[in-house]
């Protein structure tokens, strides 16, 4: 059913790479005729289809079918943008028409600009097969029987499962090829797919929701949907008779796949934008140590299907495999070429976001899976969902509605709800005493549980 294809014949798409290429050269000519100083342009076209059905019963089916074209036109040092779905010749020349007539009237920006000509992948770079692209050849009626297969597993699980809000199957597949006027191009082909499950157990006011789900590049890759139906139920059975809780301040134990969030918190606060905007916590943070000395964070683009790969960022920079952090101290930031001319540095190849990411300590050991990690938790409260979005990375203060599991002497006591969890991600980030082996890749974040020594939990 999957097969991996060469970008070079992109398979079920109206364009080939070669119409690609050609409309990035031709937009290309069309701004430097117009008189751009320099200029960038993108292509791309994405297909997919995406079912859900809900008790058996399909819901929803939705087919997309999309292209765009986007010019970047830079007179000077003002920059103007344009994007259209039509690459008719007329309209590619109304769209480079418009970008150089918002360039003209923008104020000039000392830090605009493309990169530089040595930050930009060489054609051999730009090249290199990661193998992202795997089509999948699904019809809504294979998808819908998928979906159902998973939800049919939830609900067949125990007699408590009493409903669904559904099940979905989703194959999505996209190409682009990018261009501009000091000599890159580049591009390639990707798939994403996933399938998910929300049970709910219970009935009135005892019911309770979670969910499950698979996703990944190639379709052969993703879990067996009874088995993503099973552990959907299960966890919302566990979360069944759930209570409140005194306010209390005990250690924390995030399960993995919410843990990738306080690494997003990390990339967020070290990001160009909010660095040169005085939008983050952790200004001039580089060389300094801002986590707990046991933590690493490595990153590596070029990992095979993974989410996060790629052998050059949204502007032609070249990635490459770097320590992000080392002994809990900043070894580098995450910057385009924007934002590291506005912070007076060089680009770190993360225009358009981090590429595979890897939070481990070497306090880890092969044994700390889940239950080890709850006896090192001994007592306190495992999270296993967030709400809300109480994260404010000018000052770090962190607060977030949660659900989970009070522990006692190590091990699930009973299922709690409604209760807030508070900190400061400075205090959080230092207070990282363990992670564990249980790692669990949430798109391109790769992490295990992590426990914080002390946050406040505010309940009943």
């Amino acid at each position: 059913m999957a097969s991996s294809h060469d970008s070079s014949s992109p398979v079920g798409f109206g364009f080939s790479t070669a119409q690609f290429q050609q409309l990035v050269d031709d937009t290309l000519t069309l701004a430097r005729q117009r008189g751009a100083s320099d200029a960038a342009v993108a292509v791309s076209e994405g297909i997919g289809l995406s079912v859900s059905v809900r008790k058996g019963e399909v819901e929803n089916v939705e087919r997309n079918r999309d292209k765009s074209i986007g010019v970047t036109v830079f007179v000077g040092q003002r920059r103007g943008n344009a994007s259209t779905s039509d690459f008719s010749r007329a309209s590619l020349q109304q769209t480079v028409q418009a970008a150089y007539d918002i360039a003209r009237y923008t104020a000039e920006d000392p830090a605009a600009g493309l990169p530089d000509e040595q930050d930009l992948v060489t054609p051999e770079q730009a090249s290199r097969q990661l193998d992202l692209h795997h089509p999948w050849d699904l019809e809504a009626a294979a998808a819908a029987e998928l979906a159902r297969q998973a939800e049919d597993a939830a609900l067949r699980t125990d007699r408590r499962i009493t409903n669904s809000e559904g099940a979905g199957v989703s194959a999505q597949q996209g190409h682009f090829f990018a261009g501009n006027s000091r000599g890159f191009r580049g591009g390639y082909a990707s798939s994403r797919h996933s399938l998910s499950v929300a049970p709910i157990a219970g009935k009135g006011k005892n019911m309770q929701r979670d969910y499950w789900y698979t996703s990944e590049r190639d379709p052969a890759d993703l879990a067996d949907p009874a088995a993503v139906g099973r552990y959907a139920a299960e966890r919302s059975l566990a979360r069944l008779n759930s209570r409140k809780i005194p306010t209390c301040e005990v250690p924390v134990l995030f399960e993995s796949p919410l843990a990738a969030g306080l690494l997003g918190a990390y990339v967020q606060a070290t990001s160009g934008g909010s660095l040169y905007r005085k939008a983050s916590f952790l200004l001039d943070s580089l060389g300094r140590r801002v986590m707990a000395p046991h933590l690493q964070i490595q990153e590596d683009p070029f990992i095979p299907k993974g989410k996060g790969s790629a052998p050059f960022d949204d502007e032609g920079v070249r990635t490459q495999a770097r320590s992000i952090l080392k002994n809990g101290e900043v070894q580098s930031y995450f910057l385009s070429s924007y934002s590291a001319r506005k912070l007076g540095l060089r680009t770190t190849g993360h225009a358009g976001g981090s590429h595979n990411l890897r939070l481990s300590s070497t306090r880890t050991r092969a044994g700390d899976d889940l239950p080890a990690m709850l006896r090192k938790l001994h007592r306190g409260l495992f999270v296993v969902e967030l709400i809300g979005q109480g994260v404010n990375y000018v000052t770090g203060d962190y607060s977030r509605g949660a659900a989970g599991f009070w522990v006692e002497n190590g091990e699930i006591a009973y299922p709690v709800h409604e209760v807030t969890i508070a900190g400061a991600l400075q205090d959080m980030f230092k207070g990282i005493v363990a992670v564990g082996a249980d790692e669990y890749t949430t798109g391109s974040k790769t992490v295990g549980s992590i426990l914080v020594d002390r946050m406040k939990v505010a309940g009943a």
